[in-house]
């Protein structure tokens, strides 16, 4: 039983093998606490969306790079919060808050809209109300097609 202790000692430790934070350093807006928001990421999140955020082609889509375009369409944000995954993590509406704006800053820095209002716990809790099931395949195709009109 021994051999138990390290994985246990190292995941509440936050010790993982994931991406560095590399040189961010500069306080992320909606995110108090970014080792907290972190290892929520490792233990609610990157089960299937892989350590960097890339997915699964067959199961589970990229965030990485790609993730934060949502808030640029209508109904995006609310999309954020309803997907399966996410409306029902095992998190308090406060640290889910805080670590879909610690993803969005991580993973997709460079389609955050100017105008972006950090996720609050309360707006969480409201929306994660409503998740998405059988329909969130073709909410989200409905979502991706706005954004490719968006482009053109």
């Amino acid at each position: 039983m021994k051999w138990l202790a390290a994985p246990a000692l190292i995941l509440a430790t936050g010790v993982a093998t994931v991406p560095s934070e590399g040189s961010q350093s500069e306080p992320i807006a909606g995110v108090a606490n970014p080792a907290r928001a972190r290892q929520n990421w490792i233990l609610s999140c990157q089960g299937c969306h892989r350590a960097d955020a890339t997915g699964s082609s067959t199961t589970t889509p990229t965030m990485a790079g790609y993730v934060a375009r949502f808030l640029q369409v209508p109904g995006g944000r609310e999309y954020l919060v309803r997907v399966p995954g996410v409306a029902t993590a095992a998190l308090s509406d406060a640290d889910l808050a805080e670590v879909i704006n610690w993803s969005l800053v991580r993973f997709d820095p460079t389609n955050i809209p100017p105008d972006f209002t950090p996720y609050s716990a309360a707006e969480v809790g409201r929306l994660r109300l409503k998740p998405l099931r059988a329909e969130a395949a073709t909410v989200r195709a409905n979502m991706v097609a706005r954004m490719s009109e968006k482009q053109h």
